[in-house]
């Protein structure tokens, strides 16, 4: 089974930057135990949904031909929570990007409430290991599994235009 922990991208500018949105819902089975009378998003998954976001920008400028994994995250401040009805703005900018990996600065706001804040640097896998190259089909991944459905930031605009048209 395959985890996303966003659930749209709103905007994305190859090789810039990425923005995308998580609806924090009680009906998510992890927030009935973390914590339990206080349910909160917990922060590896905020982390992860950062980490998602900060991936898939560096990808798509590379038109996905690297397998991109989290490397390493050697800053990241948590200043607050996200609770159930929130909706987490996750916003990802790309700082470095070259043939080994990349790395992103990235925040994480609930409306204006700054909730995470920090740098992930990623690594293109399959130059680490050749082998790898041919054991994991990353553009398989990112055109199947229900991923484009995120990456579609027109298509919400386009059906609010065309039902007030029409």
């Amino acid at each position: 089974m395959r985890w996303f922990w966003v659930d749209r991208f709103v905007e994305l500018q190859s090789g810039v930057s990425a923005t995308s949105i998580k609806n924090v819902s009680l009906a998510e089975e992890h927030l009935h135990d973390h914590f339990p009378g206080f349910p909160v998003m917990p922060a590896s998954l905020i982390l992860e949904g950062l980490a998602q976001t900060g991936g898939i920008l560096l990808g798509e400028k590379f038109q996905f031909d690297h397998i991109v994994v989290l490397a390493k995250v050697p800053k990241m401040k948590y200043h607050s929570f996200a609770c159930p009805g929130d909706q987490l703005r996750y916003h990802a900018e790309l700082l470095e990007a070259n043939a080994e990996g990349g790395r992103v600065n990235c925040t994480a706001h609930v409306g204006e409430r700054l909730v995470a804040e920090g740098e992930i640097i990623f690594a293109h896998l399959d130059n680490m290991d050749p082998a790898m190259a041919g054991a994991v089909d990353q553009k398989n991944f990112v055109f199947s599994m229900g991923l484009m459905s995120i990456l579609d930031v027109n298509a919400l605009s386009e059906v609010a235009n065309n039902s007030f048209q029409g």
